[in-house]
C-alpha cells in the first residue's frame, strides 16, 4: 500500500469509466498492437477521454516493461512498458495501473497507450 494520498474525484476533477461501444484497434511499425470489443473509455475532468484495453486484447509478446513509474492521486501508481518494433518513438508508451484506486477499479487489468507513441488509436464504430 503507497503512502501517497488518495483523493477521490470529485465535482472539481470528475473521473466516469464506461464501455466503449465500439472497435478499438492500436497499430505500430505496421502492427497490430490491440484489437479490442471491450475497451474502456475513462473521461477524467476536461483531458481526452482515454481508452483502456483489457489485457486479452493486447499483443503482450510485443511489450516490454521499464522501470518507469508515475503516480496520479485520482488513479494510483502507473507500470509502464515499450514496444521495441516502434524504436525509440514508443519507449513508455504503454501504462497500467496494477493496483487502481477503488474509484476507478474497472480499470485493472488494462493498459493505455499514449496517442503520439504509437502510429495510430483508430476507434471504428460498429
Amino acid at each position: 500500500m503507497s503512502d501517497k494520498p488518495i483523493k477521490i474525484p470529485g465535482p472539481d476533477h470528475p473521473i466516469t469509466v464506461q464501455k466503449n461501444p465500439d472497435r478499438v484497434v492500436v497499430k505500430v511499425a505496421g502492427q497490430v498492437i490491440a484489437d479490442s470489443r471491450d475497451a474502456l473509455s475513462l473521461q477524467e475532468a476536461s483531458y481526452p477521454a482515454v481508452q483502456y484495453i483489457p489485457r486479452k486484447d493486447v499483443d503482450l509478446t510485443q511489450l516490454r516493461p521499464t522501470d518507469h513509474e508515475s503516480y496520479c492521486p485520482f488513479k494510483g501508481e502507473a507500470t509502464y512498458f515499450s514496444i521495441p518494433a516502434g524504436g525509440e518513438k514508443t519507449v513508455n508508451a504503454v501504462w497500467t495501473y496494477e493496483a487502481p484506486y477503488d474509484a476507478v477499479a474497472d480499470i485493472r487489468d488494462h493498459v493505455a497507450f499514449y496517442p503520439d507513441r504509437v502510429d495510430s488509436i483508430e476507434i471504428i464504430a460498429d
